[in-house]
């Protein structure tokens, strides 16, 4: 008799640049929290740097080589790889979910896994043998993406791991030059404010944010990085029990905060 999939949490994580990487508490603080999270048969993630719309699957073959969005770092981080399979009957659970009369789902078969992907898979899973499938994010309207959540929500029993991958506060303008130097006050303030949220499970606040949370504008310029945070919550709200702030602390002033839905 086959297994029962076991039914998997959302992630909400906040990804970095490729730098973060080098960072031996970040990884080590993402290697603890997948070591407390049960095997996937897959991983689907929806990441800040992929906006489309409409929704967009990416690459579902083997060997798509990775997409290197960033620029101006050093030649090193390009050489990365994350060699995870491709998630192919992912993909079409995902289209029979979510596509419907007038809401059509498009493929870009070419496009590898972003950074905001594979930076933290890597150090999720090292060992690149779970399948992984990234979509793209098709609006940054906060009720749109937590809808979207909710209609992926059915995969989590499917042993699918759901990750929205972007950053809890994002303002490159305003990076400390320090990596672990004090954060500022308003990458404090809304961070707070987001963990807070989180634990009442102030759904209508956390989709109000702009207006509610203390240096929102600051926090987020565009909130494309907060984004992925809905689509995590949504697919999380559906016996959803708890809810737990996995990862904390501040790198370059911009909050590391990720949460946990089960």
């Amino acid at each position: 008799m086959a297994q029962q999939p076991t039914r998997m949490p959302t992630l909400y994580l906040s990804h970095g640049a490729p730098p973060l990487a080098d960072d031996t508490e970040w990884t080590r603080q993402l290697a603890d929290w997948s070591g407390g999270i049960a095997r996937p048969s897959a991983i689907l993630v929806v990441s800040a740097h992929w906006e489309d719309a409409p929704l967009t699957v990416g690459a579902t073959a083997d060997g798509v080589p990775l997409t290197y969005d960033f620029w101006g770092f050093p030649q090193r981080y390009y050489g990365v790889t994350y060699a995870a399979p491709g998630a192919p009957a992912l993909a079409r659970r995902v289209r029979e979910l979510v596509t419907g009369p007038g809401e059509p789902l498009r493929q870009a078969p070419a496009r590898g896994l972003d950074h905001g992907a594979y930076v933290p898979l890597k150090e999720m899973y090292p060992d690149a043998d779970v399948p992984v499938l990234q979509v793209s994010m098709p609006t940054l309207d906060p009720v749109r993406l937590l809808a979207l959540g909710r209609r992926l929500a059915p995969l989590r029993d499917e042993g699918v791991l759901i990750i929205g991958s972007g950053f809890t506060t994002h303002n490159l303008r305003e990076m400390s030059p320090q990596p672990h130097g004090e954060a500022p006050s308003w990458s404090v303030e809304f961070d707070d404010w987001v963990n807070r949220a989180v634990a009442d499970h102030d759904v209508d606040a956390l989709l109000d944010f702009g207006r509610k949370a203390p240096a929102a504008a600051v926090a987020h310029p565009r909130n494309d990085h907060f984004a992925p945070l809905f689509v995590a919550l949504g697919a999380g709200l559906d016996g959803h029990e708890r809810s737990l702030s996995t990862v904390d602390g501040f790198w370059h002033g911009m909050a590391k905060r990720s949460f946990q839905f089960e």
